[in-house]
C-alpha cells in the first residue's frame, strides 16, 4: 500500500525492521544524511577552492533520500540530520524536511535538524521550524568579518550573523560549531564563547581532521583541544557535566556564563567507543564510520524494488561491518589526508 505524505512523496509499507546494533554491541539511532556536496563556501580545512562536484544527475532524488531515512528510522534511527556541503542549497530542500516531519508527529523520530553554514538561513528559518526542526548547528569559525572571509573564501559573516538571527527569532534552538585552527582562530575562543552564550547558543570547538586533498598543510592548522581547554581553564570555570545531544561532543558548562561549551575530539581522544551514527551520501553510500572507506551501496537496492525488503538487507549487511573506530593521524610523516574524499562528500 502505498502512502501520501504531506508532500506528496510516497513510500511502501513495510513489516516492521529490527534495530540496527553493531558487533561491538552499540544500538545505530543516529543518521547523517548528505543531500549535496555542493557549499557556497570554501572553506580552507575543508575544500580546495577549485572543487569538481558530482554531476546533479548522479544524486538521489528528493523522494529517493526520504524513502531511504525512511528505512533507517523503520530500523530505530531516532535521530535525523540533514548536511551537505551546504545542505540549504538543494533545490527545493524544504520539501524533504516536511515531508520527513511525519516522523516527528509520530513520535518514531526524537529530532529532525541540520548542520548549516547559515548564509541561507534567514531565507529558510521560518520553513525550517514550521517542519520541526526545533534545534540546528551552524558553523562560525571567527566574528572577524576579514578573517571569515578568508577561512570560508566566499562567506560573508554578516549574512551569516543574519541567519542566526532569523533562526533565533523563529524560537530554533542554535549551536554554533567552531573549529579550531592554530594560528587563525586560537586567540578568538574566548571571543566566541562569550558571543554564543551572550546569544544563548551553546557553542562547540572541533579539532580539523585529515578528510580530502586540500591547498596546504594541515600540521599547519591543527590545534589539539587539549590545550584549548587548558588556556581556558586560566579565565574560566568550566564544570563538567552529563549533557548529551546524541553526537560526539563532550560538553561543559562555563560557570561565568552559565552556558555550555562542547569539545569534539577525534584526533585528541577518539569518541569512537559511544559511537551511535552511520552517514549517507547524497548518491546512497553508506559509510559506517567517518575515518574509515569501507562503505556499502544503497542506491541499487533503494531503486532496484519498491519494497524495502533488499534495502534492509543491504543496511544490515553494512551495520554488521562498522568498525570499532577510526584511525586520524595528522603529522608531517603522513602527507595524504587519512581518508581520500573531502567532508563535504561523506557529509558533516
Amino acid at each position: 500500500m502505498t502512502l501520501t505524505t504531506p508532500t506528496g512523496f510516497g513510500e511502501v509499507q513495510s513489516a516492521p525492521a529490527p534495530n540496527l546494533i553493531d558487533p561491538f554491541g552499540r544500538h545505530v539511532s543516529y543518521l547523517r544524511v548528505s543531500v549535496t556536496d555542493r557549499c557556497d563556501f570554501r572553506c580552507v580545512y575543508c575544500m580546495s577552492e577549485h572543487m569538481s562536484f558530482l554531476p546533479k544527475k548522479d544524486l538521489l532524488t528528493l523522494e529517493e533520500l526520504d524513502r531511504l531515512c525512511s528505512a533507517f528510522v523503520a530500523k530505530g534511527v531516532r535521530k535525523l540530520r540533514i548536511t551537505g556541503g551546504e545542505p540549504l542549497v538543494r533545490k527545493n530542500i524544504i520539501s524533504l524536511f516536511k515531508s520527513l516531519s511525519r516522523h516527528r508527529e509520530s513520535g518514531r523520530l526524537d529530532e529532525l535538524t541540520l548542520t548549516t553554514n547559515g548564509s541561507q538561513l534567514e531565507k529558510y528559518a521560518i520553513d525550517l521550524k514550521a517542519s520541526g526542526v526545533e534545534r540546528i548547528n551552524v558553523s562560525i569559525d571567527t566574528l572577524d568579518p576579514h578573517k571569515f572571509k578568508t577561512i570560508t573564501r566566499w562567506g560573508d559573516l554578516t549574512t551569516v550573523l543574519k541567519g542566526v538571527e532569523a533562526a533565533k527569532r523563529a524560537g530554533i534552538g542554535i549551536k554554533i560549531n567552531a573549529v579550531a585552527l592554530k594560528g587563525v582562530n586560537e586567540d578568538e575562543i574566548d571571543d566566541l564563547i562569550r558571543f554564543a552564550h551572550g546569544e544563548g547558543h551553546d557553542l562547540t570547538l572541533i579539532e580539523t581532521m585529515p578528510l580530502g586533498d586540500i591547498e596546504g598543510d594541515r600540521t599547519d592548522q591543527y590545534l589539539p583541544l587539549s590545550i584549548v581547554r587548558a588556556r581556558l581553564l586560566d579565565r574560566w570555570t568550566l564544570e563538567d557535566i552529563p549533557f548529551r545531544t546524541g553526537g560526539p561532543a563532550r560538553y561543559v558548562r562555563i560557570k561565568e556564563t552559565g552556558g555550555r561549551l562542547g569539545f569534539i575530539t577525534p584526533m585528541t581522544h577518539n569518541f569512537c567507543e559511544s559511537c551511535n551514527r552511520v552517514r549517507v551520501t547524497c548518491t546512497g553510500t553508506l559509510y559506517m564510520c567517518l575515518g574509515q572507506e569501507d562503505a556499502a551501496d544503497l542506491r541499487a537496492p533503494l531503486r532496484a524494488s519498491p519494497e524495502n525488503g533488499l534495502l534492509f538487507e543491504a543496511i544490515d549487511a553494512a551495520i554488521a561491518r562498522k568498525p570499532k573506530g577510526h584511525d586520524f593521524v595528522i603529522d608531517r610523516r603522513q602527507q595524504k589526508p587519512a581518508v581520500a574524499r573531502h567532508m563535504s562528500v561523506t557529509g558533516g
